[in-house]
């Protein structure tokens, strides 16, 4: 076959860079130029990397496996490993997300910053308060739920509707690259061999000062720059007119508002916390209690379950109507497994292919900036084929076999975790979803969004990026 004769030409310890290069290329072709659905470019470019590493090298094949056949089987594998790990919790913050929507407890949030902040900081509000509702919701459904909010606030106010799109957008952007139970994340953790809780924890603290700098560049560009509120798909003036005049009695308490979101985050780093600080030998009582609560799973099971009985309370709905409806929730989640799970595939199929090794050998020996490596790579990926989630999962899989290439790390791994998903949020544009759903929705030209999402998003990208680099030197929590 012409492509193994290929592969005995070339040095076998640079072949993999080559899988690399392919495979990348190759991705970026599927997605951007032929329009071909994530899923199938992922998968595709998963059996493509087992296809192309060398013939004995996959797991299996010393069993007299045949090499093509065994990339398949194994993509699929790994395929079935990724979607495993994080398939309930999806599904779990689905129903979160849904719930939150629908009860009108995310409105409830969102207008109690607003009383405590005043409607003249009413931008600031919506910082934070979607730093907190962000944490559990996909970007996409995140957006939609507060984009009727901000055109609310403008009809209201009068002014800054570009300011209050972008403040959906800095808090939103963050979390989803830094914060389970988004899929990025996830896998990342599991990737990584990173505890869960702690990225949690970590990442809630670490996403504040790049949302800062995130919101101090909306700021200027909204001085700078007016956009107009116009007429998009789904949101009339009518519609936007209710919801700013809709009574605060139709809406949810602050606190069960609140609580499905807060819980599961409190539960789950309670259970990393009680490990760390090793109460499995110091309270084996109640350690399997704390271990059992703060597992992910049943962490994202009860905020479902809380969310869900508010939903029943406020709007007088039956258990089944609620299981009902959520329903197209299912379907979204669905479709953001498959495409996960298929990214985690084409990761551990470089991984496979010898890539990872290839890297650590190349560096051996060599003074590298492990954060500063894991920020590029992930940033190179990101740009070129637009998914930050795909950004994340090929960056992982790829970094951790040189984060256990002899000498130890200087800091803790968290700060790679940290590193590939602010890397991961840079210069969106328009091979990135997330660049349409702001676009569209909100009624923004293409150069419009060019000009502010894509801006704030690379702000953000580089004062994480600093911050990591920082907060290692100071803080290696080793």
């Amino acid at each position: 076959m012409p492509i193994f004769a290929l592969a005995n030409s070339v040095n076998q310890g640079y072949w993999p860079f080559l899988v690399l290069g392919i495979c990348v290329a190759s991705l970026v072709i599927l997605i951007t130029v032929l329009r071909v659905h994530a899923f199938i470019a992922l998968i595709l470019v998963a059996i493509g990397a087992g296809c192309l590493s060398m013939v004995g090298s996959l797991p299996g094949e010393a069993e007299g496996k045949s090499h093509w056949l065994q990339a398949v089987e194994l993509a699929t594998t790994e395929f079935g490993v990724t979607a495993g790990k994080i398939g309930v919790v999806i599904g779990l913050a689905a129903i979160i997300s849904f719930c939150l929507m629908e009860s009108g407890a995310a409105d409830k949030v969102v207008r109690r910053f607003i009383a405590l902040f005043g409607e003249k900081h009413a931008g600031t509000a919506i910082v934070v308060s979607s730093y907190i509702l962000s944490i559990p919701i996909f970007f996409d459904t995140f957006f939609m739920l507060l984009l009727p909010l901000a055109r609310a606030l403008r009809l209201r106010t009068g002014k800054n509707y570009l300011l209050y799109i972008l403040a959906i957008c800095c808090a939103g952007v963050v979390t989803h690259s830094l914060m389970a139970p988004h899929p990025g994340p996830l896998a990342m953790a599991e990737s990584l061999k990173v505890d869960l809780g702690i990225t949690i924890i970590v990442g809630l603290f670490a996403g504040i000062l790049p949302v800062a700098g995130g919101w101090m560049a909306a700021k200027y560009i909204n001085r700078h720059m007016e956009i107009p509120l116009r007429e998009v798909s789904g949101s009339s003036t009518k519609d936007l007119a209710d919801i700013v005049g809709k009574p605060e009695s139709e809406l949810p308490s602050f606190f069960w508002s609140i609580i499905p979101v807060i819980l599961p985050i409190l539960l789950i780093a309670g259970a990393s916390f009680a490990s760390a600080l090793s109460w499995q030998s110091k309270y084996p009582s109640i350690y399997p209690t704390i271990e059992f609560a703060g597992n992910r799973n049943i962490a994202l099971l009860v905020g479902a379950i809380i969310s869900m009985g508010i939903l029943m309370r406020q709007k007088k709905m039956s258990l089944a109507r609620v299981n009902e409806l959520i329903g197209p929730s299912f379907e979204t989640a669905g479709v953001c497994i498959l495409i996960t799970a298929a990214g985690g595939a084409f990761g551990l199929m470089l991984k496979n292919a010898g890539v990872g090794e290839a890297i650590k050998l190349a560096a051996a020996g060599r003074e590298i900036n492990m954060i500063l490596l894991a920020w590029s790579v992930a940033a190179v990926i990101r740009i070129a084929q637009g998914s930050a989630t795909v950004a994340m999962l090929t960056t992982s899989a790829m970094i951790y076999p040189l984060m256990n290439s002899g000498t130890p790390l200087p800091y803790n791994e968290v700060y790679i975790f940290l590193a590939i998903g602010f890397g991961a949020m840079i210069l969106s544009w328009m091979n990135d979803s997330g660049f349409w759903i702001v676009s569209k929705l909100s009624g923004f030209t293409e150069k419009e969004t060019l000009k502010t999402w894509t801006v704030v998003l690379t702000v953000m990208s580089l004062c994480g990026l600093v911050e990591c680099l920082i907060l290692a030197k100071l803080f290696p929590l080793r």
